[in-house]
């Protein structure tokens, strides 16, 4: 695998702008256009010694909700990350550009506190594509290393519809208990939610900034960030979460802004499970489950980017639905 070190975090906006070139008429002519390749690179890119800028940490954890505390959230080196992510996918050789992709499952796994003092090393790359019913899929794999010790990791599983022969997995007939369980909160998310985390996360993706660009995509609002969705999850339950655990979540339908939302949870035998539904008709938005780091390595989680990502069958086809222009 090709290693690129980074020296700084890539600007943003350019990086978007190159991501949504692909869909302009005549932009293959573009020498800077990316989705020129046929596969997902073999490519890995680094940035050392990341700091978190205090300001925006603040910023951040009153967005989503989350306490300020000496450690970061464990979904906060995800927005670290995210320029890595943008700047992988932009890149030449990257088989088709980032907007229009979904994001329809993520896995974090935090392997111990991270103080918010401590510089990160990061490295983010992309598996290889696979076959899925509603089109194929891959991974973003993030990691943060202090001193050389492994310390987060992230799985993003990404879809690009279409073109697609696989089959549909098999409905289990069963229903999450998440699902079922009666909601002990209700959440008012205003219509300007997608720009308020865009500011604090970098992620200003135009199916989240307004109802004009949403509407581009197939969606007739601007819809909720899933990264913000699982932020709240987790602010929801920060005083049952353990030291070191991993979190897992399938994004479902997505929250059209305003929005008024239920969350339910439930805990058994060290596991929490949790969803995110609509407050009126129960619409499912998200479901996930959070276990201690160690039962998950004693359990023998499935390898980043390998068959978690069929989990999410329905998850697509729930956004593909709604998102079809």
């Amino acid at each position: 695998m090709a290693t690129r070190e980074l020296q700084r975090a890539p600007s943003i906006l350019p990086l978007y702008a190159r991501a949504a070139a692909p869909l302009l008429p005549g932009s293959s002519l573009l020498p800077f256009v990316g989705g020129r390749g046929g596969e997902i690179p073999d490519l890995e890119l680094t940035l050392a010694q990341v700091r978190v800028d205090p300001d925006r940490l603040a910023a951040y954890v009153h967005v989503c909700g989350l306490s300020l505390r000496e450690t970061l959230p464990a979904t906060y080196p995800h927005v670290l990350a995210f320029p890595l992510h943008l700047a992988l996918m932009a890149d030449r050789s990257f088989p088709f550009g980032a907007v229009g992709l979904v994001h329809v499952a993520n896995r974090i796994t935090l392997h111990r506190p991270i103080h918010v003092e401590e510089p990160l090393d990061l490295r983010v790359r992309a598996t290889p594509l696979s076959e899925h019913p509603r089109g194929r899929t891959f991974s973003l794999v993030s990691e943060a290393r202090i001193g050389g010790d492994l310390v987060w990791e992230d799985v993003s599983t990404m879809l690009r519809r279409g073109g697609s022969s696989a089959r549909p997995p098999a409905d289990s007939g069963t229903t999450p208990a998440d699902e079922t369980a009666p909601a002990s909160a209700e959440w008012r998310l205003p219509g300007d939610l997608g720009r308020r985390y865009a500011a604090v996360s970098g992620d200003r993706n135009p199916t989240h900034m307004h109802a004009l660009s949403a509407k581009a995509f197939g969606f007739p609002r601007a819809i909720a960030h899933g990264m913000w969705t699982k932020a709240r999850c987790l602010a929801a339950l920060e005083g049952l979460l353990p030291e070191t655990y991993s979190v897992e979540v399938r994004f479902r339908r997505p929250i059209e802004l305003p929005a008024k939302v239920a969350f339910a949870s439930t805990v058994e035998a060290g596991k929490i499970d949790f969803a995110v539904r609509g407050a009126k008709r129960a619409t499912p938005h998200l479901d996930g489950n959070i276990e201690p780091a160690g039962v998950r390595a004693q359990a023998g989680a499935s390898a980043p980017g390998g068959d978690r990502a069929s989990l999410s069958g329905d998850a697509a086809a729930d956004i593909e639905e709604r998102s079809r222009p």
